[in-house]
């Protein structure tokens, strides 16, 4: 086996069944080059519910990527309803107002579980194939790995790097003649404890995370993944998924891992503050500030950047969650501010 492939996403304007047709010639390919495919996406912009009657009962993840505040609101009940279905809201050329934390406000209380499905974003980079950022630009599918895996065994850093590279050639190898082939999203994907934990291979270099904060390790992996990419597309950073990292989120119960660490970390290597948890009674205009403070950061450097918040619907500030989500690591919610 050569790697996971954490997801294949193609990309239509109108969704019809030629997309689930190309999703599975892709994974057909990936499989018969040694790869594991995790999941399935499709991003089409328009009605959620169009979208949805495409994707049926398959296990396809169904995205319309960006949609505009007035839109989220409508089809709020069908969003609620699809089990998977992904969308954001991109801030990038409005200032973030109270009505766009009242709608996060408003997953919270009526459907928290969609609170993982959900994200803002700021300056986002098109065509990649993570949810729920994704956005529709052309035509296409792109594909992402789960490269934190192929770091099992690595003894240096450089091991790994190496690793990685030799997997997105082999992938680019195995679909470059696929019509529509868009390239690969080169972003470290962390997932779970043990091997799909990107802080855990940290650890073997820095034991103590808050040591790592300080050194350049961020800046190398985070490097060489935009510079050695053979065919980059999306977002290509470092992905600090608070509670889908397993052992992020452990630094985050010991309060190693605040906002403001997380929105450093962005900000010199990373892709924003994702799957971070938020208590029910945390502050609306703490949450307004933050994104006031993401957008001016995105535009100021250039860069990708989004917030998604999770919250099971029940934990305030200082309650340990329980989600019943595989993915997502539960603790003690902390405030924003400290």
């Amino acid at each position: 086996m050569r790697g996971i492939v954490r997801s294949i996403c193609v990309f239509t304007r109108t969704p019809d069944p030629r997309a689930l047709a190309l999703l599975r010639e892709v994974e057909e390919r990936l499989a018969g080059g040694g790869f594991t495919v995790q999941t399935k996406r499709v991003v089409s912009p328009g009605p959620m519910a169009r979208l949805a009657d495409l994707v049926g009962s398959t296990d396809v993840y169904p995205s319309v990527g960006s949609v505009s505040l007035g839109d989220a609101v409508a089809q709020f009940d069908v969003f609620r309803q699809v089990e998977k279905m992904c969308c954001h809201l991109d801030l990038t050329d409005r200032p973030p107002a109270e009505e766009d934390v009242a709608f996060l406000t408003r997953l919270i209380a009526e459907a928290p579980e969609k609170t993982f499905y959900f994200a803002y974003a700021f300056s986002n980079a098109t065509s990649s194939p993570y949810f729920p950022a994704s956005s529709f630009e052309r035509p296409g599918f792109s594909v992402g790995l789960q490269p934190t895996d192929l770091a099992a065994g690595c003894e240096t850093l450089e091991e790994w790097l190496d690793r990685m590279l030799a997997a997105w050639k082999a992938v680019v190898a195995l679909l470059d003649d696929v019509p529509g082939f868009l390239g690969v999203d080169s972003s470290v994907a962390p997932l779970g404890p043990g091997p799909g934990s990107f802080v855990g291979f940290v650890r073997q270099f820095h034991p103590d995370f808050s040591r790592s904060l300080i050194s350049d390790v961020y800046v190398r992996v985070s490097g060489f993944i935009k510079e050695h990419n053979p065919r980059p597309v999306g977002l290509c950073g470092l992905m600090f998924p608070c509670l889908e990292d397993f052992e992020l989120a452990d630094e985050y119960a010991k309060g190693n891992f605040d906002l403001a660490t997380n929105i450093y970390l962005s900000l010199h290597c990373g892709l924003g503050i994702d799957t971070y948890p938020i208590g029910v009674d945390e502050d609306p205009r703490a949450v307004l500030d933050v994104l006031m403070l993401m957008r001016a950061l995105a535009g100021r450097y250039g860069k990708p950047l989004s917030a998604r918040f999770v919250s099971d619907g029940l934990a305030r500030i200082g309650e340990r969650t329980n989600f019943r989500n595989e993915f997502l690591h539960d603790v003690v919610v902390r405030t924003f501010t400290r």
